[in-house]
């Protein structure tokens, strides 16, 4: 197997609403067939316009209620609000459920790496995200990559952030072990690696979080899997949400 190569794509302007992404990634780096593109949401939500002033949102009464519980602006904790299907949390910050599946703190509603004075949202539907990416880049270049468009996420039980992929096209999310045999013959009952999320975390490691200006990273001679595409554990199989949410509802009342 070909030794797997990691490259930042660098040289990518500030992005604005109506920007190209596609066409600027491959003005900047030639692509190959087989190439897994990671790409920042951020940068994808600025060209799409999933953004907004801070002064053109009213706060709610349950917004300006969580906002004095948790010491934030009670315009940003509207918008995340408005970009969440649930709230499993409310204190000491919000934790919410997007319509796609994907959990995080405040909704990954952000204000970094964006002008101030404006909040930034995640895609709403970072699968199609994902998918239109690599159609362009197909159309452009006429070469098939896959893509994940990632987000920077906390994890339970461990300090510090990592990235996520939110989105992802062209592959399956989980590489499926179950059958298989061990190196001693045993067989493997339950192990799915979450190889779409291992990829994100390392592209999130050459992004940076900062300043870097990284916000795409290409993976070379990954070699392929198979699996499925059930990244996301239903309701009845999420110990973690079911036991959060009891535990405040209880503080609630």
């Amino acid at each position: 197997m070909e030794q797997i190569q990691v490259m930042g794509v660098r040289g990518v302007p500030l992005i604005h609403e109506g920007d190209n992404i596609a066409a600027i990634i491959c003005d900047r780096i030639e692509l190959q067939d087989g190439d897994i593109l990671c790409i920042a949401s951020t940068i994808y939500s600025k060209a799409k316009g999933y953004t907004k002033t801070l002064t053109s949102i009213i706060p709610s009464e349950r917004a300006q209620r969580l906002a004095k519980m948790n010491g934030e602006d009670p315009r940003f904790v509207q918008a995340v609000l408005d970009a969440s299907a649930d709230i499993i949390m409310e204190h000491p910050f919000i934790l919410s459920e997007l319509a796609c599946g994907h959990i995080g703190v405040r909704a990954g509603v952000d204000q970094s790496n964006i002008e101030d004075g404006m909040v930034i949202f995640l895609p709403p539907d970072p699968m199609k995200a994902a998918w239109e990416i690599r159609q362009e880049i197909k159309d452009l270049s006429n070469k098939d990559v896959g893509v994940i468009i990632t987000d920077t996420c906390g994890r339970s039980f461990r300090r510090g952030q990592t990235g996520n992929a939110i989105g992802w096209s062209g592959f399956h999310a989980i590489r499926d072990f179950r059958g298989d045999t061990d190196l001693f013959g045993h067989v493997l009952k339950i192990t799915e690696e979450a190889v779409v999320d291992e990829i994100a975390g390392f592209a999130n490691f050459v992004m940076g979080e900062s300043n870097n200006g990284v916000p795409a990273v290409i993976f070379r001679n990954c070699p392929k899997w198979t699996g499925h595409d059930d990244l996301y554990f239903r309701n009845n199989e999420d110990i973690t949400k079911r036991v959060l949410k009891k535990e405040w509802s209880q503080q609630v009342l």
